[in-house]
């Protein structure tokens, strides 16, 4: 259950609600870059204030991860302060625009989804510290776009109660970095505030990018046992745009079964699994198995004869179990026996093979490591990862910014960053108002 905080009312009590305002004599916009990750939020500030003549300063960030840090100083020579929660409200320099990338997991498909009841779901209320202290003209913010049904809408309901209650006209928009001239398929939410007026977030101009745009050439491709077997038994046309796991079923999917990771199958036997991976999911099974339907249920052997007729039914299945593909699981109702997906250590080097004529899926931080480029060196096709250089590419991030992580490192902090020429064409609109 999420309470509202009271926790602003010292706060409300000692301002007056006036807002500071910069010495435009210089022409300087001064702005705070709060879990600034890679400083993505920055990059697009700066590059908008400077599209329409304003220099613009970045006089606070707040970055805790290491791997974030030093990129962070390496790129902008500054070294950010660390928790933001450290922060002592009296230290907080005025400035005129608050950037935030808060943290997304509370909300995201991938992480539990708690919300405010996450320590990391109340970091939103460090943002309203930093606005009830100062007054900024205007804020930027962004998130996933699960922040918007969290709770059944509760959650971003009280942080937009927030946010207005404190005297800024806000509006908010789902905006997909693909239309963004991106090479990115990735839906984000953004909510921005001004003092003055509601900022419009319609009609942005259209660009679009797709991966082959931004995509490196000839480089290093991989020799490993997995290359080996996938490339023997698709062709590069085949692979584009599929994704490699077991625990979903379309055309788009190469599973262990295809390559024969586990052992090899006949066709029986991956006619099967395929229809299994859809049949699994339907409520009707999940009712007889008398569980909740999730990701998939166990099915007995009497469901499986529903749909799929072998005349050497049960060794067909004693045998996917033999080899991996199938486990038993009994159900602690009735003790009858089902049939169920294994999972296991199996683990693929590639979760998604990317299209060079589509924008890639959205790039996440968990798998972003694993995603598979087709490439060509000496005239032979091959596979290789993404490499950091696309990788920044993908996020609109400019030439001169580098990573000095490891490979992984990188990967994991670009899957967390946001898509900076949306940053930037939501920035000009902002600054032009404040």
């Amino acid at each position: 259950m999420i309470v509202e905080r009271n926790l602003f009312t010292p706060l409300l009590k000692l301002k007056n609600f006036k807002p500071y305002f910069t010495d435009y004599k210089n022409q300087i916009v001064r702005f705070v870059d709060l879990f600034a990750g890679l400083g993505g939020l920055r990059l697009g500030f700066e590059q908008a204030s400077s599209s329409i003549g304003l220099k613009s300063q970045c006089i606070l960030s707040s970055e805790i991860k290491k791997s974030a840090l030093q990129a962070y100083i390496d790129h902008f020579k500054e070294t950010p302060q660390g928790d933001i929660t450290q922060i002592n409200t009296n230290d907080i320099p005025n400035f005129d625009v608050l950037l935030a990338g808060f943290p997304c997991q509370p909300f995201s498909n991938a992480g539990k989804r708690r919300g405010l009841d996450d320590t990391r779901g109340t970091l939103f209320f460090e943002i309203m510290r930093f606005l009830l202290a100062k007054k900024p003209r205007g804020f930027l913010l962004e998130n996933v776009p699960g922040l918007l049904t969290h709770d059944k809408g509760k959650t971003f309901s009280i942080m937009l109660s927030h946010l207005k209650e404190c005297g800024y006209f806000v509006n908010y928009k789902l905006l997909n970095a693909k239309d963004f001239g991106v090479a990115q398929n990735r839906e984000r939410l953004y909510i921005v505030g001004n003092l003055s007026c509601t900022i419009d977030l319609d009609h942005f101009p259209i660009a679009k990018c797709v991966f082959k745009d931004i995509q490196e050439r000839h480089l290093e491709l991989l020799n490993t046992p997995f290359t080996q077997k996938i490339l023997s038994q698709f062709t590069p046309n085949e692979l584009y745009g599929k994704a490699i796991k077991d625990k979903r079923g379309s055309n788009n999917n190469i599973h262990s079964w295809d390559l024969g990771l586990r052992g090899v199958v006949n066709q029986a036997q991956k006619d099967f699994l395929n229809l299994f991976l859809k049949e699994r999911r339907k409520s009707k099974y999940a009712m007889l198995w008398g569980t909740p339907q999730k990701d998939g249920v166990p099915l007995s052997l009497k469901s499986i004869q529903d749909f799929f007729n072998h005349a050497d039914l049960i060794n067909l299945l004693d045998d996917l179990v033999a080899k991996g593909y199938l486990k038993q699981i009994k159900n602690s109702k009735n003790s009858e026996l089902g049939f169920a997906l294994s999972g296991g250590k199996l683990s693929f080097e590639f979760s998604k093979i990317l299209h060079p004529n589509e924008p890639t899926p959205t790039l996440v931080a968990s798998d972003m490591h694993k995603i598979g480029v087709i490439d060509f060196k000496n005239k032979k096709a091959g596979l290789r990862h993404l490499s950091v250089q696309e990788g920044l590419r993908l996020f609109g991030f400019p030439k001169n910014y580098g990573l000095n992580t490891s490979y992984k490192e990188s990967m994991d902090l670009l899957g967390n960053s946001v898509c900076v020429p949306v940053i930037q064409a939501i920035s000009k609109r902002l600054i032009k108002v404040i």
